[in-house]
Parts: structure tokens; C-alpha cells; sequence
């Protein structure tokens, strides 16, 4: 069943992982309160977009940590899948020397409670969920297989919570950072408007 639903506390874990250093422990997520987190969920590791979308992740890095974020990968496969397939080099269809976690989740129960497996494959979707500081979902999506994710989107939402959470504001459709927001009433949609729409006809 399960437990992940925005607004509320993100489901605790504690699995073991490969971490940036090559390392093997143990993760938890409640240790990472005080920082936003990013929850990456992908199929498996050796196939085809997962790697793609890996490294795409990884080329942002610098970017999650202005914006005091953490990054935590997962999938069902074993911890000692996950170190081998960061040694295979990127050109070979490896993912290199990843720097952030890439959780094991070899008994699916991250991904069921999060609700992205499939359970008849026994893989989870390329689910992603975004929580605060205080360890709140804020935002949730899942795609299916066949579909990679856009890591500039990811950081348009962290941008867009902490945004929000800096001035009371909220983000319109299609909001980037450095835009102005939206006060939550009558009156700050119609200043909006007024300034975006203002000289179209009723």
C-alpha cells in the first residue's frame, strides 16, 4: 500500500548504499532532515534510459547543492549491482563515479510504499518525489518505463517550494526563477494578469 502523499511526512527507510565515495552502508532518510531531498526512483540498473537519466542527474549535482538539496537514487537492485555498474566507464553504458547515493531496495519495500512498483515485474517506475526541509512531500511524479525525466524540471520545482516558502507567494504556470510570483488572492491574480494579459481582449 502505499504511504507517500503530498503534504505529508515522506516514508523512512533505511537500506544500504553505495555511497559518492564508493563506500557500502547504511542511509537513512530521516538523517537528511535540514536539506531538501530528491527520492529518484529507476527500473534497474545495466539497461538503457536509467543511465541517461543517471548521469544527467549527476551533471547537475553543483546545482542541487546551491539550492541545499540532496539527491538519493534507488532501485531493487542489490548494493554490489550498484558499485559494479558504477565502475563500468559511461561509454560502455555504466554510470561512473556517481556523486550522490544510489540505494539498494532489494526487498521492493521503498518502492511499494512509495507507490512505483510494479509488482508482477518486480521493478519500479521512474518515480520522483521532492520533500522539504522537514521532510514533507511537496511534489510527486511517475512515469512510465519508456520515459526520461528533465532534471532542469526538478530544479524548477525546488526552486518554485523554496520560492514559496521565502515570500508566500505562489507560481504560476510556467514559472522560473527570478520571475515574479503570485499572491494567493483576487487581487494578486488580477495584478498578475494585468501585467501578463492586460491587453488582451476580455
Amino acid at each position: 500500500m502505499c504511504e507517500a502523499r503530498i503534504q505529508n511526512e515522506a516514508p523512512d527507510f533505511t537500506a544500504s548504499a553505495v555511497m559518492p565515495d564508493g563506500t557500502i552502508s547504511d542511509l537513512n532518510l530521516k538523517d537528511y532532515r535540514g536539506k531538501y531531498v530528491v527520492l529518484f526512483f529507476y527500473p534497474l540498473d545495466f539497461t538503457f534510459v536509467c543511465p541517461t537519466e543517471l548521469i544527467a542527474l549527476d551533471s547537475k549535482i553543483e546545482e542541487f547543492k546551491k539550492r541545499n538539496t540532496e539527491v538519493i537514487a534507488v532501485s531493487v537492485d542489490s548494493q554490489y549491482s550498484h558499485y559494479t555498474w558504477r565502475n563500468v566507464p559511461r561509454s560502455k553504458g555504466g554510470v561512473g563515479q556517481l556523486r550522490y547515493p544510489l540505494v539498494s531496495d532489494l526487498d521492493k519495500s521503498i518502492a511499494r510504499n512509495y507507490g512505483v512498483l510494479l509488482e508482477k515485474q518486480g521493478i519500479a517506475l521512474r518515480g520522483l518525489f521532492i520533500m522539504d526541509k522537514e521532510g514533507i512531500l511537496r511534489h510527486i511524479t511517475i512515469n512510465d518505463l519508456p520515459l526520461g525525466r528533465n532534471m532542469d524540471e526538478i530544479l524548477r520545482v525546488i526552486d518554485a517550494i523554496q520560492f514559496n516558502e521565502k515570500y508566500g507567494e505562489v507560481c504560476p504556470a510556467n514559472w522560473k526563477n527570478g520571475e515574479e510570483g503570485m499572491k494567493p488572492d483576487q487581487s494578486g491574480l488580477e495584478a498578475y494578469a494585468n501585467k501578463r494579459f492586460g491587453r488582451e481582449v476580455a
